[in-house]
């Protein structure tokens, strides 16, 4: 069996965890099934014992446990474990015209405790808060070093959210990343039989009467609490059975634990191995175990014909689709391998297929050998079918005639050069000693082990001896041995030559084995130092078509979609492999790679890959290779999964930096303009108002102004006023942006704003008639009266420039949700088709060559204060004519009105 050693990538993967756990605080879950099961009481207690234990909890800079945030639900029992531990004051946010607690994130880390508790860690936070859920405060406060203590249901897990919506009716919305549960450093599970926890919901102990029945019908069943109990005990099970796997990786495999049920089975190169993995298959699913599959490549293995070499691929490949996780492994001999694989991995039980023939008494079958290396583990013979002989016998012996003869050539090779190495030995017997003719053969042992193998090298080795004896030793052409100290020379030069050649056959198969994994992880380094530095999608594809020339001999073409999920024209940096635009696609739309070795068109000459990054595919990768079998086995399709992630990651960060200089380019074009519109707008309004004062003074002059002189005045006046407001919107737009606006938010009805609105447009509005409709149960908004003013006037306004003379207008409110909407409708020719986003745009008019006034700036400056309220602004064409713009407030709860106090009540105020 080959030496146990710690694998180095696993032992660097154990160096970075602990280095970015370092200065870390550490996470306790209390997990349970359901609400009510104790686990806030569980905590408590646990934090009571501990606190009661001197010097458990020093070492920070105030030291001790400390109460961030318990939520006690009004239970007696749990509200006595408070008295005597430190208790963080809750932050008072209002919402709702009510004052609701919230934990001081803030505090927590100026106090600096050794640990804190804090309660549901599934919990939003209402606005103001730092983060939006409660799980990223208590990620800063590991990050800062504290210890964190904290409770959770299994409902709130985000991978069996959906699961547990199924079983109960109710599907709950507050979640926790897996990740944040399987990060934890200790899971506490809090169980309760489903007989007591309903016996303690109808003792009044988790809800209120009222609302422990309504619990009951609707959530606290039996059936649900069992299926939710079964849902925590496996989900914690899962994360202690991963612990284990971590803990079993660090160093040299110990023996299979055999815990758990789980099945490894060993494919060979044999026709009827197939039977074997259906057994295999169906065992698994009967007990609901994982399962894995394995195929060693040793030199004997890689010296069969190519066609049994790829029957074992096939079999990885159907197990792969069978569920099984598969692997090839590389190894001296079968036995070796696989028992350290399933150590590696703890499965304690092996299932391979029995021998038809039976072994001559000086070798040992597989199983016998498993038993020896691995004596804990349970080793399974399946039974084989039976040989049944078909037309295509023949030529199966035929090519298996062929096969046999090739693997006799090594042989006959050993035996040239045995006969060769005594010939020349012959040549220089009359200058060389004996035990330097003893040198040359066994130097031509280890020159035969070098180049055919562990089998030949013994033969050489046999060989080696007698012919030693035969042409060298006195009597020479004969066995027969004069001197009886010869005999010790044959054994030890036979043992050395065996030994040597077993030594050399293994190591030049590690070294073979160990070179080509060097070789491949050069290329993946060389490839992502390049990747790094590429600016280019076709870099990209060039470096990945240089990278699968020399791995695969594959010609290769990029396909990277556009922002509209299109694949553009294939990237190639040589000759491009065949492409088929509908398969390539296909392949984006579905994320499923098709082409040879896959379930999608498999006959097909060219295997198309999707480019999977961190956030969405970004392209497709079409790879055209000689030899479409290589690609299938499980090492060369990892090396080109890995290739194409590397490939996806750089697409991805070209997009990114694309993105972000875009940005940046817009930012700056803002801010200059924002800059410029301020600066512009100030200079202005002083000589405009000095403009408009000298106009309306005109008709007070003496000699008095009169005719067409009175006109140009009224002109100038009115061309003024239509400047002051164009610098008006400028200025305010300016601020707007730079969030230089404060609000003055008040509870206000809709009616009065509307109505003020209306008077304020009046002149604009001259010869409409305008019909407004506001239900009487209209809520109270909490917005800034005068800027949703400044919304309606733009907004009638800018229907009055663009609709006919004298149409109509007609404003309405609606209550939808948690919104009020207020829309206003004309009946003009609509919006622009395609571009109703886009006029909200700054500088964006409906027609862009027009007489009409105005340079775009009206619905920008009220998406802009209608955003700031938390609301939105659109517009739309309407079926009927006309067009439609709809304003969007948040609809909050306003405060309670307090009823009147009597004068003459006994304990009032004068």
């Amino acid at each position: 069996m080959p030496e146990q050693r710690p694998d180095p990538d696993q032992l660097l993967a154990q160096v970075q965890e602990a280095s970015g756990r370092a200065g870390r605080g550490r996470l306790k879950i209390f997990f349970g099934a359901c609400a009510g099961v104790g686990k806030t009481y569980a905590m408590l207690s646990a934090a009571r014992a501990l606190a009661a234990v001197p010097g458990e909890t020093s070492g920070a800079a105030d030291g001790g446990i400390l109460i961030g945030i318990v939520e006690t639900h009004g239970r007696a029992e749990t509200e006595a474990l408070l008295p005597g531990l430190a208790r963080l004051p809750p932050r008072r946010i209002a919402y709702k015209g009510r004052e609701l607690g919230e934990f001081d994130l803030d505090a927590g880390l100026a106090r600096r405790p050794a640990l804190i508790l804090v309660d549901e860690l599934a919990h939003s936070n209402l606005a103001g808060c730092r983060h939006p859920k409660r799980w990223q405060d208590v990620e800063e406060l590991l990050a800062a070093g504290i210890d964190v203590w904290t409770t959770m249901n299994v409902q709130h897990l985000e991978s069996l959210n959906d699961i547990v919506g199924g079983i109960t009716g109710i599907r709950v919305w507050e979640t926790v990343p897996d990740r944040v549960f399987d990060a934890a450093d200790e899971v506490v599970i809090v169980d309760l039989p489903p007989d007591d926890l309903l016996q303690r919901l109808k003792e009044g102990r988790i809800y209120l009467p009222r609302q422990a029945e309504q619990a009951v019908r609707n959530f606290f069943r039996k059936g649900n609490l069992i299926a939710l109990r079964e849902l925590a005990l496996r989900r914690t099970a899962d994360r202690v059975d991963s612990q284990m796997q971590r803990y079993r990786q660090r160093g040299a495999p110990p023996p299979a634990y055999g815990n758990r049920e789980a099945l490894l089975v060993c494919l060979g190169t044999a026709e009827d191995d197939d039977k074997t993995l259906r057994s295999a298959a169906r065992l698994a699913a009967q007990l609901d175990a994982p399962w894995h599959a394995v195929h060693v490549e040793t030199p004997a293995v890689q010296r069969q014909p190519q066609a049994a070499r790829e029957r074992a691929l096939r079999l990885l490949r159907l197990a792969q689709e069978m569920g099984a996780e598969t692997a090839t492994l590389a190894g001296q001999e079968v036995a070796g391998a696989v028992v350290e694989y399933a150590r590696r991995h703890n499965l304690a039980r092996v299932l391979i297929g029995r021998r038809r023939r039976r072994l001559p008494p000086w070798r040992r079958g597989l199983a016998e050998r498993l038993g020896d290396l691995g004596a804990e583990l349970d080793v399974m013979q399946i039974a084989r079918p039976p040989r049944r002989h078909t037309p295509a016998d023949g030529a199966r012996n035929e090519a298996g005639a062929a096969a046999r003869g090739r693997r006799w050539r090594p042989y006959a090779v050993s035996a040239a050069a045995c006969g060769l190495t005594a010939l020349l030995a012959g040549l220089l017997f009359p200058v060389f000693e004996l035990p330097n003719i003893v040198m040359l053969f066994l130097l031509a042992v280890v020159g035969v082990a070098l180049r055919c193998g562990r089998g030949p090298a013994v033969l050489a080795a046999f060989l080696s001896v007698a012919a030693f004896d035969f042409f060298f030793v006195q009597p020479r052409l004969s066995f027969n041995v004069s001197d009886i100290q010869y005999l010790v020379t044959f054994g030890v030069m036979l043992l050395v030559g065996l030994v040597i050649g077993q030594l050399t056959a293994r190591l030049s198969f590690q070294a073979r084995v160990a070179q080509e994994g060097e070789n491949r992880m050069r290329a993946l380094y060389e490839m992502s130092r390049s990747l790094s530095a590429a600016l280019l999608p076709e870099q990209v594809a060039e470096i990945g078509g240089r990278f699968l020339a020399a791995e695969f001999d594959a010609r290769s073409a990029l396909l990277v979609a556009d922002d509209k999920d299109a694949l553009q024209a294939p990237l190639s940096a040589g000759e491009p492999p065949e492409l088929d635009a509908a398969v390539a696609q296909w392949c984006y739309d579905h994320q499923s790679a098709a082409g040879p070795g896959t379930d999608t068109l498999p006959a097909g000459a060219t295997l198309y890959l999707p480019l999977r990054a961190s956030m969405r595919v970004r392209g497709v990768l079409a790879l055209q290779a000689p030899d479409a079998v290589r690609l299938a086995t499980p090492e060369q399709r990892r090396l080109l999964e890995t290739c194409g992630s590397l490939l996806a990651l750089a697409l991805e960060r070209l997009h990114y930096i694309e993105v972000a200089q875009g940005t940046t380019l817009q930012m700056e074009s803002e801010r200059l303009r924002n800059s410029l519109l301020a600066a512009i707008s100030h200079d202005l309004r002083t000589p405009l108002a000095s403009l408009v004062g000298l106009a309306e003074a005109l008709p007070l002059a003496r000699p008095p102004v009169a005719g067409q002189a009175l006109e140009i005045a009224d002109a100038i006046r009115d061309s003024a006023l239509r400047m002051n407001a164009l610098v008006s919107n400028l200025l305010d737009m300016a601020r707007l942006e730079a969030g230089a606006v404060q609000l003055n938010r008040q509870w206000q009805p809709l009616e009065e704003v509307v109505g003020s609105a209306l008077a304020a447009a009046r002149p604009a509005l001259a010869g409409r008639s305008v019909g407004v409709a506001l239900p009487d149960a209209l809520p109270l908004v909490y917005i800034d009266a005068v800027l949703i003013e400044r919304v309606l006037v733009n907004v009638l306004e800018n229907a009055a420039k663009y609709t006919p003379a004298g149409t109509p207008l007609e404003i309405a409110a609606a209550v939808a949700g948690d919104s009020v909407l207020l829309w206003l409708d004309d009946h003009g020719p609509g919006l622009p088709a395609g571009r109703e986003e886009a006029l909200f745009n700054k500088f964006e008019r409906g027609t862009r060559e027009s007489a009409t006034s105005g340079v775009g700036l009206g619905l920008a400056i009220c998406r802009a204060i209608a955003r700031a309220h938390g609301g939105d602004i659109t517009g739309a064409s309407r079926a009927e004519g006309g067009a439609r713009f709809t304003l969007r407030l948040p609809r909050g709860e306003p405060p309670a009105l307090r009823a009147p106090v009597e004068a003459d009540e006994p304990g009032s105020a004068a």
